[in-house]
């Protein structure tokens, strides 16, 4: 008996992409991937894309990347994955805030001390 071929992330993007358009029957597909979700939202969507959000939460550079191309503005949801990594928490703070992080993340950014924490502090002053 043939088997029907089960869709990836991956094939489901590059099959919106190259139509060039939002196709809803693919987005239960998209939202198992934060790359493919951020693709989808950046490339095909050009817009936010609501059902990938928790997909992309869960992954820093996504949300850092969503947040600063997609939204244009603070993505919520992302933040507590952003915080644990110094360099997008700087980044999000310069890119997409444009000033001091919001309290946890700040005080997270503070106890890393590393390059990105001082990048941070000159940034802020």
């Amino acid at each position: 008996m043939h088997q029907m071929h089960q869709m990836i992330p991956e094939e489901a993007y590059h099959k919106a992409s190259a139509l060039g358009k939002r196709i809803p029957e693919l987005e239960g597909i998209l939202i198992k991937d934060a790359c493919f979700s951020y693709r989808y939202a950046f490339f095909v969507i050009e817009g936010i894309f609501i059902l990938g959000e928790p997909a992309i939460c869960k992954d820093a550079l996504y949300s850092y990347w969503y947040a600063k191309d997609v939204i244009k503005g603070r993505f919520i949801s992302g933040e507590a994955v952003i915080s644990k990594n110094a360099r997008y928490s700087y980044w999000y703070a310069k890119y997409v805030i444009k000033g001091r992080l919001p309290d946890f993340m700040h005080n997270q950014m503070i106890l890393e001390n590393n390059r990105y924490t001082k990048d941070y502090v000159n940034f802020i002053q």
